[in-house]
Order: C-alpha cells, then structure tokens, then sequence
C-alpha cells in the first residue's frame, strides 16, 4: 500500500517527534536484525543471505496487518500516492543503482552510521545530494516524467477488483508462507 497514514484526529505528539522516536526504533531494530551489517546486505544482493528479505517481509506483514487494523476502527485514513509507471520505474532504477554500488539502502545506512560504520557517511551524503537534486528537479519531472503511465489512486485489490480485506489476508497469507519457504530452504 504505497502512500502515508494520517491520524484524521492529531491528538499527542507533534508529528517531527513521533516520526524521530520511531525512526530511531528502527533503525535500533535493523541494528539489532543485523541488516545494517555491509556482508548481510551485498549478501543479499548476491542472492546469498536472505536475512534481508526477511526482515523485511515481515516488517510489510506486520505493517499491512497493523494499517488495516488502524483503518478499520477508523484511527487513521489512508492517503495513497498517485501510480506513476515511468516515474516509479525510473526511480526504482536509481534506487537500486544506488543500493548495489553503496551496499546500502537509506534505512540500512542510518543505521550502519548508528553502529559505528563511517563508510556509511558517503552514502548519507549522496542520499542528501540525490534529495536535493530530486527537490531541484521536481517541476521538470512533473511536466515529464508523471505524465507517463499515470493510473491515479490505483492499488493491487481495485486492480485485480478484489475486496482490500480479502485481498490483504490472502497477501498476508501468501507472504507467510514465502517467509517459511525462505526459511526451510536457506537455513544453514
């Protein structure tokens, strides 16, 4: 479910400081699941260790579950980001570009730094450096970019025309059982 959550009643934190008390809880966690670790992720991209996609698969499970849930009795409101085909695309590209040069993805290196690792420096420069860039060029890539392949609002359920709750428990339970595959057949 691409897109962000909004609390349709703020009441609490300010959203700066709840967005940094569960940013430093990831990356604590990533730390911990030893997905910062440079091995385990060049690991990952050599379709070596699968730690990675674990923890990630996971995560999305438990996310998924959580979201719903929330939406449900109505503690939050989805708010979807549009489906842009070139522009995911494109950057989907650079994204993974970037991952396999760096041995890093944002989160992984946040944490990396937080450990310790200073070759996590470079790429949290480069990550500022690609955000500025993309701030730069924004207005060209919406006259551009956001034209091709833009679908709106669109989701796997509307798309396959399948309930979301329905869908989202099969997904789960598709998701669950990749996890036990993953496991069965990549433990050591």
């Amino acid at each position: 479910m691409p897109g962000s959550v909004e609390s349709p009643k703020s009441k609490g934190l300010h959203p700066l400081v709840s967005g940094l008390v569960f940013g430093l809880a990831f990356g604590f966690l990533l730390q911990k699941g030893g997905v910062a670790k440079f091995h385990v992720l060049v690991g990952v991209l050599l379709l070596e260790d699968f730690t990675v996609i674990k923890v990630m698969l996971t995560a999305v499970i438990v996310g998924m579950a959580g979201v719903l849930t929330m939406r449900r009795l109505g503690w939050v409101e989805l708010k979807l980001k549009p489906t842009r085909y070139a522009s995911q695309v494109v950057g989907g590209l650079i994204f993974g570009a970037g991952f396999a040069l760096a041995g890093y993805c944002p989160g992984t290196g946040a944490a990396a730094l937080g450990q310790g690792n200073l070759d996590a420096l470079a790429v949290i420069a480069g990550m500022l450096a690609g955000s500025y860039l993309f701030a730069e060029m924004s207005a060209w890539i919406g006259r551009t970019l956001h034209r091709f392949g833009d679908r709106g609002e669109l989701t796997l359920p509307q798309l396959l025309r399948v309930p979301l709750y329905p869908f989202a428990a099969g997904f789960g339970l598709l998701l669950v059982l990749v996890l036990i595959l993953l496991h069965r057949f990549t433990s050591r």
